[in-house]
């Protein structure tokens, strides 16, 4: 029997389209963009024409696109570029309790590293962000707050055009970890979050892995964290990545614009596996009730662990996830519910579904149909 795939949010499959779209630059454009002879010349044509769509899609100019390695060095350029270039302004940045281990991480690098100091916002029980919460942590030395669009782990949406207006009215940089975002959520370009750096990944929407892009408003440069060389405008040297490149791009015209993940029907299908977890003792549902992401259910089981879980799933054949992929095999409850007040011991005990664009109404029903047996095997006396 096949597989069921509930993990779309660590991966989606590559799309055959998008394969088809990087193939003539992995076999006649090969050029290095760099070198001026004709073969490079056309390497770097392709490379402008890509930068020129991505600005296109994006509602941007050309030159505020970078391109990266994925979501986590986009983070890394975006947090730990930005706060090092306004150091002179002001060390205090604020960021989320709930982001992406990429965010969380450069965050506690400058404040245990380089002599700033860092202000976690709390979230709800629902690990939504109160964009209060972020007006009280500013202060007159804050360069940067970063808070995410949508959750990873558990799906919960957050308020980034109001904490993004607060932002701007302050002078205060604005960078959101849009990953999850792009592709699940609808789409009126980068302007509408509004954010000064914007992070982009592609094979969250069936791109190519080993690809990304950080959209950083004009004129604001972050210093680089790659230094050899004066790609991408100076701000990431290394030879670019030109058949991944056109990978993104090629994804993100396909379904970002119009969302592949379709939301109506897989909010109706997330619900229905809710009604039946939800129905069974010692199982909570985690994150915002409806302001979420629509392929996403995120719910904790008493009296078991999430490797236990993980297993009993996996052995029906159920791809799913104990939280964000970047802390695959963890023994840490998740940070995300530990920030929400879930006890510890249910929050190591995290099961994440993410539904996508491959998801039948079959493998729904199936899942639906083991759940109670699956969990009423892991689950201690």
């Amino acid at each position: 029997m096949r597989p069921i795939y509930f993990d779309y949010n660590a991966t989606t499959p590559l799309d055959p389209a998008v394969r088809a779209a990087q193939e003539p630059y992995q076999e006649t454009i090969w050029g290095n963009p760099s070198s001026v002879h004709q073969i490079g010349r056309a390497a770097r044509a392709a490379l402008d024409e890509a930068r020129y769509q991505m600005a296109q899609l994006w509602g941007s100019k050309p030159s505020e696109v970078v391109f990266t390695s994925g979501g986590t060095e986009a983070n890394n350029l975006a947090i730990l570029g930005t706060a090092r270039l306004r150091r002179s302004q002001g060390r205090h940045l604020v960021t989320s309790a709930v982001e992406h281990p990429a965010v969380l991480h450069a965050f506690e690098f400058l404040a245990r590293h380089e002599g700033f100091e860092l202000t976690l916002v709390p979230v709800d029980q629902h690990g939504q962000v109160n964009p209060e919460d972020v007006q009280r942590a500013l202060r007159p030395d804050t360069t940067l707050v970063s808070v995410m669009a949508a959750n990873n782990e558990v799906g919960t949406c957050q308020p980034v055009a109001a904490i993004g207006a607060l932002c701007r009215e302050r002078g205060i940089c604005f960078h959101t970890d849009a990953v999850q975002a792009f592709g699940k959520l609808p789409y009126a370009g980068v302007a509408s979050l509004p954010a000064d750096l914007v992070t982009v990944c592609a094979h969250k929407f069936h791109g190519p892995k080993g690809a990304g892009a950080l959209f950083v408003r004009s004129p604001l440069q972050p210093i680089p964290l790659l230094v050899g060389g004066g790609h991408e405008n100076e701000r990431r040297a290394g030879t670019e990545n030109l058949p991944a490149i056109v990978g993104l791009v090629e994804a993100f015209n396909r379904f970002v614009p119009t969302p592949v993940f379709p939301p109506t029907q897989l909010r109706l299908w997330t619900e229905e596996l809710a009604s039946t977890l939800t129905s069974l003792p010692g199982v909570t549902r985690r994150g915002h009730p409806t302001d979420r992401l629509a392929n996403t259910l995120a719910f904790t089981v008493s009296g078991t662990d999430s490797i236990a879980l993980m297993a009993a799933l996996d052995l029906e054949g159920i791809c799913a996830s104990s939280g964000s992929a970047c802390s695959a095999g963890s023994l840490e409850p998740s940070h995300v519910l530990k920030a929400m007040g879930v006890p510890p011991a249910e929050a190591n005990a995290l099961v994440r579904f993410s539904l996508g664009r491959e998801t039948t109404k079959s493998e729904v029903d199936r899942v639906d149909a083991v759940l109670p047996e699956v969990l009423k095997r892991v689950r201690r006396p």
